[in-house]
């Protein structure tokens, strides 16, 4: 990687970062507007598109959003994992009394309520989920032109993970871990598949659940603690489930091995 390249990577980095950042510490910290908030993370996404052409990619590709045939595969599979996961996490936390059952709805009130917020939720947590995967993972693992160790990668993009979310890290040990475990699952998507695309959909179905399950499943949360630990240990069975994925070479093995 040439100087000129590294400065251009650099300069693009900090613009994502800035606009990553502005979402949170303007738009929600400072003004307390939902829209300011949503626009600075779209900005991100947006913003990320000419910054790969200025790298010298077509476009998204820099942050390894190729869109292949298996891009749909792997969103839709990340997107149910995370979701399968999180009910799991929820009954777990319920038979430990970390959460309580509400009363539910009416079904006919909870089935209205529950498809008239998809349209909203798919759009609402999938924007945010892809500005931090472009930031945290695909940058790294393409933007930059480095030949990274696998396990390399998961651990630098874990903290890069941790430290983008700055605004939360005053709240202890605890979160630091939550991040840590979140950064680990989807570091690792990327390592398996050489794509961005499995990362989104974990990081988006995640996401997506906090609005569905709640209203599959209405709870309220009594220990914000171990709800934390348990968002955390459901991460690590999912950083667990992704080595069931085999890597490229794994592959190439497998189908030039005789037996």
């Amino acid at each position: 990687m040439s100087l000129n390249e590294r400065r251009r990577a650099a300069i693009a980095f900090a613009l994502l970062f800035v606009l990553y950042q502005g979402a949170e510490g303007i738009g929600a910290r400072l003004l307390g507007s939902l829209p300011v908030q949503a626009a600075f993370t779209v900005g991100v996404v947006l913003a990320a598109w000419p910054l790969g052409r200025w790298l010298g990619f077509r476009g998204y590709d820099a942050y390894a959003l190729e869109w292949r045939r298996t891009a749909p595969v792997l969103l839709a599979g990340g997107l149910a994992l995370a979701l399968l996961t999180k009910y799991l996490a929820v009954c777990v936390g319920m038979a430990l009394n970390v959460y309580a059952a509400r009363a539910p709805q009416a079904p006919a009130v909870a089935a209205v309520s529950f498809l008239s917020s998809i349209p909203w939720a798919l759009v609402a947590t999938f924007v945010p989920a892809l500005a931090g995967d472009i930031l945290t993972r695909g940058f790294l693992f393409r933007a930059l032109r480095m030949a990274w160790a696998p396990w390399v990668f998961v651990l630098a993009s874990t903290l890069l993970q941790t430290l983008n979310h700055l605004y939360t890290l005053d709240q202890g040990p605890v979160e630091w871990l939550r991040l840590i475990c979140f950064g680990l699952a989807y570091a690792m998507a990327v390592a398996r598949t050489g794509s961005l695309w499995l990362a989104v959909g974990v990081h988006w179905g995640w996401n997506l659940a906090y609005v569905l399950v709640g209203d599959i499943l209405p709870y309220e949360t009594l220990a914000p603690g171990w709800s934390a630990l348990l968002s955390a240990g459901a991460h690590l069975v999912m950083f667990g489930v992704l080595f069931a994925i085999p890597t490229q070479i794994e592959r190439e093995d497998f189908n030039a091995d005789p037996a």
